[in-house]
């Protein structure tokens, strides 16, 4: 018993160890705007220099993710950036804003008395709070001379999938590329960025949080819109399809690999 509760220890601290590393590489910050303020992390290139220009790459996480720590928005995602191969293969500005508890990246009419939950996507609604000073802050973040507007980059999980999907609409622009895992959005906006973002959505088929079916309709949208979206649908997945879709080894060569063309 004792031998076992020392192994127990030694995981739980070298648990913390990799947690601690993983949230230092991660500056923390705040963007006010008006009597606003949006807390995020900011993790600059190994080697950053301001002579140099960096693509930029925006995750928004879920609902589970919100508060005001500051810190609970990199439980999933983070690692994928700060992986030592990754981060040197792919060297990028990456963002983790976290949504305050009574907030939403995205407009979405939410119920949740059963589940799946109930979603509906307004379509000419104001961004939220949230979203706009997100909004705001890539807007400002995006005039450094250090970084490289043609490869700006957004994904998300979950409320961030639904965001992700949000942002592209408002911003087709901006942004190089996106991926959603298991999100959803408005069909009717995706004529917004459907030609101008390259997408790859993500979802799992046994999905008992999100409807899978909600991806299934934005894809189908994009298509008919005349767009050519990657689209991934696990089998065996249920609402945290992010892991699978974090395993996949193409995602970051996929994404660094798109670049924005003046329009």
């Amino acid at each position: 018993m004792k031998l076992l509760k020392n192994k127990f220890t030694v995981c739980f601290f070298l648990l913390s160890v990799i947690t601690v590393a993983q949230n230092d590489a991660f500056e923390e910050k705040f963007h006010i705007k008006n009597s606003d303020t949006l807390k995020y992390r900011i993790m600059y290139p190994e080697h950053f220099s301001k002579d140099k220009k960096y693509p930029v790459v925006l995750f928004l996480h879920g609902a589970g993710e919100r508060g005001n720590d500051n810190q609970k928005q990199l439980t999933h995602g983070s690692k994928l950036f700060t992986d030592k191969i990754n981060r040197g293969a792919f060297p990028a500005i990456v963002i983790f804003p976290q949504c305050p508890t009574d907030s939403y990246w995205s407009n979405a009419e939410v119920d949740r008395s059963s589940y799946p939950i109930s979603l509906t996507f307004p379509k000419e609604k104001e961004a939220t709070i949230a979203l706009q000073l997100v909004i705001d802050l890539m807007q400002n973040i995006t005039k450094n001379n250090y970084v490289d507007n043609s490869k700006i980059y957004v994904g998300g999980l979950s409320m961030g999938g639904m965001g992700t999907f949000e942002i592209i609409s408002r911003q087709p622009n901006l942004f190089a590329a996106a991926f959603a895992i298991c999100g959803g959005g408005n069909t009717e906006n995706v004529t917004n960025f459907a030609t101008k973002v390259p997408m790859w959505i993500f979802h799992g088929a046994k999905d008992n949080v999100v409807k899978p079916q909600l991806s299934v309709q934005m894809v189908n949208a994009i298509i008919n819109a005349g767009g050519t979206p990657n689209f991934t649908l696990y089998a065996e997945d249920n609402h945290n399809s992010w892991d699978s879709a974090f395993a996949e080894p193409k995602l970051l060569t996929w994404l660094f690999s798109n670049t924005k063309t003046n329009e």
